[in-house]
């Protein structure tokens, strides 16, 4: 089997060789490429892989970029770090996609899946098009960059890069912003957790959705769980799920 890696992070490209060859002995990596532009121009001038293992998030764009500037005729398995939300599209026409930490055995599954259709009939091009024009579309959704608020008798214009989390309290949500201030929100926290930028904010548990730059510390705490220290709150019990741990952890170490 011939696989093409497409992946910028050099330590994620490092580990993804070494797990195909822990799943396919006999493999042969003909080459890994960090960017869109060198992706079309190796895509244009060789022949087709077997398989290719594309990271969507590039150093230079996103690589569905790639199938607009040539034609891909090899099948491909997607890895990224966005959530799996974002990504339905991808399970039509047997396209698969990993989420990021790339784990063996989802790997293993996805090239198994992949050695299982390969006698089959492969996808029509444009139905792979298709599928992945609505995921770029899912993919590209504008978040809330402000949230209107009544103070007294005004309202006035939160920018979302001014508050460092939303919680809930008494079933009122608030936004705490960066000069200590809180403003009451007609949203839930579930309903913001869809809203915000889930790159920037993370939800740590029923009542908390944080910003990463809101954290000034963070501490062990009972049962496997972390207590955080949050920016401008006075809350000394804020507390990681336990389910949620090492999904923040993940979360922080991108």
């Amino acid at each position: 089997m011939n696989v093409l890696l497409i992946e910028d992070e050099p330590q994620a490209a490092q580990r993804l060789e070494k797990l195909v060859k822990a799943i396919v002995p006999l493999v042969v990596i003909l080459e890994k490429i960090d960017t869109v532009k060198n992706s079309v121009e190796w895509l244009q001038s060789n022949p087709s892989p077997d398989l290719i293992l594309m990271d969507i998030q590039l150093a230079d764009g996103i690589s569905f970029s790639i199938f607009d500037q040539c034609e891909v005729k090899s099948p491909v398995i997607f890895t990224t770090a966005y959530d799996e939300y974002a990504l339905k599209a991808f399970k039509v026409n047997s396209i698969d996609y990993i989420l990021k930490p790339v784990d063996e055995a989802e790997l293993r599954a996805a090239i198994r899946k992949f050695e299982s259709l390969a006698g089959s009939k492969r996808s029509a091009p444009d139905k792979m098009l298709e599928s992945i024009e609505l995921a770029m579309q899912m993919m590209t959704k504008k978040y809330k960059e402000r949230f209107v608020v009544k103070v007294g008798e005004h309202l006035k214009s939160i920018e979302v890069a001014e508050i460092l989390f939303f919680y809930s309290l008494e079933k009122t949500t608030f936004a705490q912003t960066k000069d200590s201030r809180k403003h009451i929100l007609d949203f839930t926290i579930e309903q913001l957790d869809g809203l915000v930028n889930p790159d920037r904010f993370f939800r740590i548990n029923r009542k908390y959705l944080v910003a990463a730059d809101s954290i000034q510390d963070m501490i062990s705490y009972t049962n496997s769980r972390l207590r955080l220290v949050l920016k401008t709150s006075d809350d000394a019990e804020i507390i990681v799920a336990r389910e949620r741990v090492q999904e923040f952890k993940d979360w922080l170490d991108r």
